[in-house]
């Protein structure tokens, strides 16, 4: 499915028949063909959505619009919460879309300084999360804790080592223990790869791969990177201008891209 304006019905888990996430006509700029307009999709739980397209698209812009982070000029997100209510995001307080980024909801920042509290001890990172949800119990916080270090490959014995003792690519695996410790439902993941040497990528997505599958995870994860979003996508959404100018399985579009922009974004990437 090409068409910017369709809807797509694309679903990653047969048994889901409503979306996790409903995108009307989403729109927020800040000037002619910046930011992001008539934005529509939806998004089905343990799908992992890719949006992609040169700096500038609106993919960072978008980004911050799904996760509640900044107010759109028109159109609405519905979610639908583990207990099945649709929540209209916007309509919501600020406390109830705090308290989606805490439980339901979890963000990957591209730097992970921004995404952990560098004073306090890896440990204390990753049980600050449960903490939130009312877990109290040192024992538990502390079990947790080195469980989720051993998942991510980080020695558990630096479960009271500062996060700025740590190498940038276990700050990032840090910061995914931080975020998936609490079971979230939803992930947004901002160029998760960004600055890091190909060694240390290579080995963050096949964490990350694993662990998406493992948990049944759906993802919205922007990315300037083609060969991430075909590692880790199950559909993609181009962007160019602030619009979304196509969209659909990932291999279909970076196999046989449609839209001339697509084309032009994915014969760059191939040729020598």
């Amino acid at each position: 499915m090409n068409s910017a304006q369709a809807a797509p019905l694309f679903q990653a888990n047969p048994d889901a028949a409503s979306p996790l996430l409903k995108v009307r006509g989403l729109t927020r700029l800040y000037g002619p063909e910046k930011g992001c307009q008539d934005i529509n999709f939806e998004l089905y739980p343990g799908e992992v959505l890719g949006i992609v397209g040169e700096s500038g698209s609106g993919k960072s812009t978008l980004l911050s619009l799904l996760s509640g982070r900044c107010p759109p000029d028109r159109g609405g997100i519905d979610y639908r919460r583990k207990d099945g209510h649709v929540l209209d995001l916007y309509s919501a307080s600020e406390a109830e879309r705090r308290t989606l980024l805490r439980t339901e909801w979890g963000f990957v920042e591209q730097n992970p300084r921004d995404g952990l509290r560098m004073g306090v001890s890896a440990g204390a990172n990753i049980g600050e999360r449960l903490m939130a949800q009312g877990m109290r119990n040192y024992q538990q916080l502390r079990g947790a804790g080195i469980d989720w270090l051993t998942q991510v490959e980080i020695d558990p014995l630096r479960i009271d080592d500062l996060p700025r003792t740590f190498s940038g690519g276990m700050q990032q695996r840090l910061q995914i223990a931080r975020n998936l410790v609490s079971s979230p439902r939803l992930i947004f993941m901002d160029e998760p790869t960004g600055g890091l040497d190909v060694s240390v990528q290579a080995r963050l997505l096949d964490l990350l791969r694993g662990l998406v599958r493992e948990l049944d995870l759906a993802v919205v994860i922007v990315t300037h990177d083609l060969a991430v979003a075909r590692l880790l996508a199950d559909r993609l959404i181009v962007m160019r201008g602030s619009r979304i100018v196509e969209t659909g399985l990932t291999d279909q579009i970076l196999d046989d891209p449609q839209h001339p922009y697509s084309q032009l974004l994915v014969s760059s990437v191939l040729q020598p």
